[in-house]
């Protein structure tokens, strides 16, 4: 079987009584083709034939007038066209306005939401913004605290270590100081031990220029008994103040030989030593005119 035998075995079947039809409709258009033709031949008139002859007689003749043609027929008027019906405009049915309005409340509602949603989507939008610039102002503000807290914690660490090595000098000098002082105080007994003086004798009498042993702590103890000091400092400062003294003992002038590097600290000591007022004479009676002392707030 050939491919186009194959295609025609799966074409639909042709319509019966095709050549009946196309024949009956060739006979139904030559059939109005001649009744046209004839219509046109029934209408048409045939123009009239005229003749003119000239005959000759002895007399002149005037010749016959021509026949009148024949009018034509005048061409029928075409109808009048009816006059219009008059439209009559349809009476506005209400649920068709009611319609209307209802759906463009709709749309001016929707459209109305819609505003307020983009509204309040920019206010949330411009609130987490200003959220965030605070958050990162905070962040920023404990960073820099903390690094302030840092540098503050070196100073400290700094000032302490210097505090500890002023303490450690002071100590030192205290050191050297209480050393000189028990080596005039040696001086000062081998003086009175010997008949013909010490290094500190004066003449043939026997007698120490310096303070007796214990004089220096008593004074200490009476101006420490009016000390008042509540405030904190950093390590344990040393003060040193010069006194200068009346022979009766009372108090002429406070001055501060070398600061603490505390103001508070070296006010509470000037105001406790004026407080004193009058400073006992040691057990020879007599009073030294220039004294000098060191305070720290934790001895």
């Amino acid at each position: 079987m050939s491919a186009q035998q194959a295609r025609f075995e799966f074409a639909p079947p042709p319509t019966p009584g095709l050549v009946r039809s196309m024949g009956l409709a060739i006979l139904a258009h030559g059939l109005l083709l001649a009744v046209l033709t004839a219509g046109v031949q029934w209408k048409h008139q045939a123009a009239p034939v005229t003749a003119e002859a000239e005959l000759w007689s002895a007399l002149p003749q005037e010749a016959a007038p021509p026949l009148p043609l024949p009018e034509p027929e005048p061409a029928p008027l075409p109808p009048e066209p009816a006059a219009p019906e008059p439209v009559v405009a349809p009476e506005p049915d209400p649920s068709i306005a009611i319609a209307k309005e209802k759906a463009r409340l709709e749309r001016e509602r929707e459209k109305q939401q819609r505003l307020e949603k983009l509204a309040q989507d920019k206010k949330k939008q411009e609130r987490l913004e200003e959220e965030k610039r605070l958050k990162e102002k905070q962040k920023k503000e404990k960073l820099q605290k903390e690094q302030e807290a840092r540098d503050k914690a070196a100073r400290d660490k700094a000032a302490a270590d210097k505090a500890k090595q002023q303490d450690a000098k002071a100590a030192a000098a205290d050191a050297k100081k209480l050393a000189d002082l028990r080596q005039q105080n040696l001086q000062r007994m081998a003086g009175l031990a010997a008949s013909t003086g010490g290094p500190n004798a004066a003449g043939t009498a026997a007698q120490a220029s310096g303070p007796s042993p214990g004089y220096y702590a008593r004074i200490a103890a009476r101006i420490k008994a009016n000390l008042v000091f509540s405030d904190t400092v950093a390590g344990n400062p040393r003060v040193e103040v010069d006194i200068r003294l009346a022979p009766s003992g009372s108090i002429l002038s406070v001055k501060i030989a070398q600061s603490s590097g505390s103001k508070a600290w070296d006010d509470a000591v000037v105001r406790a030593i004026e407080k004193t007022e009058t400073l006992p004479a040691d057990t020879d009676g007599r009073v030294p005119t220039t004294m000098q002392f060191a305070f720290r707030p934790k001895d």
